[in-house]
């Protein structure tokens, strides 16, 4: 019997993950994984129940009591945290704005990739799993690592337009202090796995960006 086919995409805000990543798993027929969504359903919880999520000591207390459930249907991908479907709850500026500090308490972490973990095991016939360390850290054995970039106007851009038509360079600049505090933490920082085929999507299509993934896939498959 065959193993379970992973596919690890990473990369920073606004270089296409999401998009790209739901549509490889349709192609490909695999379950899909949004580890960001993850990550700010946790913030949400801890925003309900009052944590200072600039306090890493007591972000660390109350994580462990948050529950998070993903759903892996990358037509209609679904996240709830403590019972709560939060979808849209965890796309606001509130929580955009805390996630940050609260994704690099280490608890946290080791919290979320070891659901992550939970996830990919119980995925068949796979999954394409989307985060800033997928290839690196949760799935190093992934047959298939991508790492995607693009240009920060690019980058901008793309995540103005999924925000309604924000600001470009107030997103740009939160983009770039996402940039920061992700590569510069402590645990798990974002980095490209040493095995990870990299594409700028910067002047590709989506459509363009799917089928380089998928020949990935498929070739790993044969």
């Amino acid at each position: 019997m065959s193993l379970p086919l992973v596919v690890a995409l990473d990369g920073p805000s606004g270089s296409g993950k999401s998009s790209t990543a739901r549509g490889v798993a349709a192609r490909l027929g695999l379950a899909y994984l949004d580890t960001g969504a993850m990550y700010r359903a946790v913030t949400w919880a801890l925003l309900q129940r009052g944590v200072d999520t600039d306090d890493a000591a007591a972000v660390a207390a109350a994580v462990a009591d948050v529950t998070i459930e993903s759903g892996t249907d990358p037509a209609e991908p679904t996240i709830v945290a403590d019972g709560v479907d939060v979808a849209v709850e965890i796309r606001s500026d509130e929580v955009v704005r805390h996630v940050s500090p609260v994704s690099t308490v280490p608890q946290v972490r080791t919290h979320l990739v070891d659901l992550q973990r939970q996830v990919i095991a119980a995925a068949t016939p796979g999954i394409v799993v989307e985060g800033r360390d997928i290839g690196t850290v949760v799935a190093t054995d992934a047959a298939v690592k991508v790492y995607l970039v693009a240009d920060p106007e690019a980058r901008a851009s793309r995540r103005a337009a999924e925000e309604g038509g924000s600001d470009t360079a107030a997103t740009a600049a939160s983009l770039l202090r996402r940039d920061r505090i992700d590569s510069t933490r402590a645990t798990s920082p974002l980095a490209k796995a040493d095995d990870a085929v990299e594409i700028d999507t910067t002047f590709l299509t989506l459509d363009e960006v799917i089928g380089q993934i998928v020949a990935l896939a498929e070739e790993a498959r044969s």
